[in-house]
């Protein structure tokens, strides 16, 4: 049976150390406050009382950081959690055992990210760069105000673009735990997106000079020249250009067979390949020993190369671009389409675009003008690069392109820039 005093600073100080283990006193004001002394110093409130019939500690703090007031108050507060029929120290076991920010992180991005995302690394590229502070805090801590603060500053930080991706993540871990079991609100929901202005960014014809004199530049990689000049040349998603395999590949009749698994609207897409995109592609299969089932090759767990930025920022800063993001390549093949005299159905077709408008004229457009309008592009583009300057500027998709009086680039000055 522990000693009971009257808790106070100048008691509890005066409290002798016992020789070996610990020894505890009872608080003669606040029943169930209890201190523990160590024979190494130590002090500790602890509460014990009896809850559903079985004697129960818990760990209340040390002293003196907390005080005898801040003890009793705790006393009380857990004490009338007692007297509703709740159990605080069932509550920790639960709250010691609940999901963590970073448990959640990885169960959704191996349940859910990797078996069904083609751009699953983008979500790991968001955790580790945003959400590593949150990766010990259990979900139930993660409140609204949280993640509208994180989003805020994501925006002011990285922009609006970068924010609203990381909302949607967030949003969808969420969800992902709520099909596991977790009962409490998404805290992601209600938070206010940024509004987003449409891009319109492309390689324009005052950039492709110096664009083409950085791609080609000695210390950047073969492997980064073929990649951003397929890319361009190509119009595809970097995604799929990351992921190309030989085996979708006809080279002869110069097609790129997308299969459904790995394109975004879920259905087959036949993308053409101009001679120049075939002339990269034949080099490097000359180029590999040992061709295996990827043009652009890793020994990472893909199998495949998955990250071009760092590439891409050099590229960038030799050329003196500013703005303009792998993704605006595949605008710029459009662009050009469009200012080559392509309809918008052309330009939809060669993109893989989707929607209701142009579905019907899809289904009945042959791969003949499709092919003339990419690889008319695309000689453009490198003929801009060789340093002709009479093309037009390209116009932007929907906009009246402006007639040509330019030639094509003969196919040996196209491969030497490429």
């Amino acid at each position: 049976m522990a000693e009971k005093i009257n808790f106070t600073q100048n008691a509890i100080e005066k409290l002798p150390l016992p020789k070996t283990g610990r020894t505890y006193y009872a608080d003669a004001k606040t029943p169930g406050l209890v201190l523990a002394v160590w024979d190494s110093g130590v002090k500790a409130f602890e509460l014990y009382k009896r809850i559903a019939g079985r004697p129960t500690r818990l760990k209340i703090g040390r002293y003196p950081q907390v005080t005898v007031e801040q003890a009793r108050k705790e006393i009380a507060r857990l004490s009338g959690q007692i007297a509703q029929g709740k159990n605080p120290a069932e509550s920790r076991r639960k709250a010691r055992a609940e999901t963590t920010v970073g448990e959640l992180f990885a169960l959704y991005l191996n349940g859910h990210a990797k078996p069904h995302k083609r751009t699953w690394q983008g979500d790991q590229d968001q955790f580790d760069r945003y959400l590593v502070p949150w990766t010990a805090r259990k979900l139930s801590q993660i409140r609204k105000a949280d993640v509208a603060a994180l989003h805020a500053k994501v925006g002011k930080d990285n922009g609006p673009y970068a924010a609203n991706r990381l909302l949607a993540m967030l949003s969808a871990m969420f969800n992902y735990a709520s099909g596991l079991g977790y009962e409490s609100p998404n805290p992601a929901k209600g938070v206010k997106k940024f509004k987003e202005q449409s891009r319109d960014r492309f390689l324009r014809a005052d950039e492709i000079q110096s664009f083409f004199a950085a791609l080609g530049h000695e210390e950047t990689p073969q492997i980064w020249q073929d990649f951003f000049a397929l890319s361009l040349l190509t119009g595809a998603r970097r995604s799929n250009v990351l992921a190309m395999k030989w085996a979708d590949l006809e080279l002869k009749r110069g097609l790129w067979k997308i299969p459904e698994s790995e394109s975004k609207n879920k259905e087959p897409l036949l993308c053409i390949l101009p001679p120049q995109a075939v002339e990269i592609l034949q080099r490097r299969h000359a180029d590999q020993t040992e061709p295996g089932e990827y043009v652009f090759p890793s020994w990472g767990e893909s199998g495949h190369v998955t990250e071009p930025k760092k590439a891409w920022k050099q590229i960038l800063h030799r050329a003196k671009i500013k703005d303009l993001r792998i993704h605006d390549l595949r605008r710029t093949l459009g662009s050009w389409q469009a200012a080559t005299g392509a309809s918008l159905s052309i330009i939809g077709r060669s993109l893989g675009h989707k929607n209701v408008a142009t579905t019907a004229v899809y289904a009945r457009l042959d791969l003949d003008p499709v092919r003339a309008s990419v690889n008319t592009a695309a000689d453009a583009i490198l003929a801009a690069a060789n340093g002709m300057k009479t093309l037009p500027a390209p116009a932007k998709p929907g906009e009246s392109p402006k007639k040509s009086k330019a030639k094509s680039p003969t196919p040996k000055k196209s491969r030497k820039k490429t």
